[in-house]
């Protein structure tokens, strides 16, 4: 039977009605949503805004602005991962008791790159005989950062603990500075290595330059202000021709842009020396070497390429005479590296302002014992017991000098600086952690197992 024209009607309006009803739920659920979204929005913003406000009271639109300005050309992309996630009350926790020395008059350090091969070692050397250790270091890649976690670990057994930033990172050292009255800073963090300066040449001016200067602007403002020792370089003497390096020799033809970038860090420490009374010793490393070494350097290469019967390259000068470099074994450098801290005399700076003429000092650590390449991986060889596929080139044009060759003694007369390791017993040390570290067991003499 057809339907009437009545019905079907009905039928139309009923569905047109139930179509409004469900566009309007729909507008209203919709409605819902947005204000639900938004009002999570606004409580994670809160949230952050209080986390961050916590964390640095007072400080919030200051330091966003001089990290925005001051330093925009040097920020490395760590301030939020270091400056507002890290800190706390644990951490600041950490912090105090890593900072707090155990002996009577000990001194309150903070070393940067601590995670790095002297920077460890010289942390470990204070903090046993009870000074306050407070660690600082960006982790960066230029070379395998889990050998710096390894060294951290180490440090981290020792109740040191390492805080993860960068120089550049104003809100942190200043956040440091507020929780630490430092007595004396180490510095030791540095862009290292003189090829790698003609690959990437920003990193050592936003490290050597730009990240010494921030530490030294933080460091004028600090009451009381620390006494500095830091690292320069034997490789500030670039073509200097005088035998052995001298203090006292020219030091105004770099020969790389890194001697260039330590040579500019000398030049700013006198600076800060002379306008803000602060005391500042730099050190100029010779060649240093030893256990838990950076990979980079040809001892610790050359011992992983002969181990795996890869060739190794030999540089003689242009000249034709044999490389020679004035290896240090890491001991004596730390016990030049303590000497410094013990000489360094008080800043006499407050609160910006000097008040008064401050120490200012450069010496040399080296081992006074140039020895030729050559030798150095005959040594290699017998220790290894492996002989090395050897090819002899000449020295390119990327920096490196013929030979360096150290005078310590001005850091012998004025801290007793006397290093003690000839390179045949440095290197048997080396290589015993070299082969337990990397757990190489075949081929390596069995009399090295018996070096204490």
């Amino acid at each position: 039977m057809a339907s009437s024209p009545r019905d079907t009607v009905k039928t139309t309006k009923l569905e047109r009605y139930n179509s409004y009803l469900r566009r309007v739920n729909n507008t209203k659920l919709l409605a819902a949503s947005s204000k639900l979204l938004f009002r999570a929005t606004l409580l994670v913003a809160l949230v952050l805004v209080f986390i961050f406000t916590v964390n640095y009271p007072g400080r919030v639109g200051v330091d966003i602005i001089n990290s925005e300005t001051q330093n925009a050309p040097f920020r490395t992309g760590r301030l939020l991962s270091s400056s507002v996630y890290g800190p706390g009350a644990d951490w600041e926790k950490q912090v105090r008791k890593s900072s707090t020395p155990r002996r009577a008059g000990g001194f309150k350090v903070l070393v940067t790159g601590a995670a790095g091969f002297v920077g460890s070692h010289c942390s470990l050397a204070l903090k046993k005989r009870g000074d306050g250790v407070l660690g600082f270091d960006n982790f960066n890649s230029y070379y395998d950062p889990s050998l710096k976690k390894a060294r951290q670990n180490l440090l981290s057994r020792h109740e040191i603990f390492i805080v993860e930033a960068d120089l550049n990172d104003t809100p942190m050292l200043n956040k440091l500075f507020d929780i630490v009255a430092f007595t004396h800073v180490l510095h030791l963090a540095a862009q290292a290595g003189v090829r790698y300066a003609m690959e990437n040449p920003q990193s050592y001016v936003a490290s050597n330059i730009a990240g010494f200067v921030n530490l030294l602007e933080v460091s004028k403002a600090a009451n009381p202000q620390p006494a500095i020792v830091w690292a320069s370089s034997s490789s500030v003497y670039g073509l200097n021709k005088n035998n052995p390096f001298s203090e006292r020799d020219r030091t105004d033809q770099p020969a790389s842009l890194y001697a260039a970038t330590k040579k500019a860090g000398e030049e700013i420490a006198h600076t800060y020396n002379h306008i803000y009374g602060l005391s500042l010793t730099g050190l100029r490393f010779f060649t240093v070497y030893g256990p838990w070494g950076r990979p980079d350097m040809a001892y610790f290469f050359f011992t992983k390429d002969i181990l795996q019967g890869k060739p190794i390259s030999i540089y003689k000068a242009h000249d034709g005479a044999e490389v020679a470099r004035d290896f240090t074994y890491i001991d004596d450098i730390v016990k030049g590296c303590v000497g410094a801290l013990d000489t360094a005399e008080k800043s006499t700076g407050s609160g910006g302002k000097k008040r008064g003429p401050a120490q200012l000092r450069v010496y040399n650590l080296g081992n006074t014992s140039p020895v030729g390449v050559g030798k150095l991986v005959t040594i290699l060889e017998g220790l290894l017991n492996v002989k090395a596929n050897k090819n002899v080139i000449k020295m390119p044009r990327n920096g490196d000098v013929p030979y360096t060759h150290a005078n310590v003694t001005l850091a012998q007369h004025d801290f007793g600086y006397k290093p003690t390791t000839d390179l045949a017993t440095g290197l048997k040390k080396f290589v015993k952690w070299y082969v337990r570290y990397y757990g190489i067991q075949t081929g390596v003499k069995k009399e090295i197992s018996d070096i204490e």
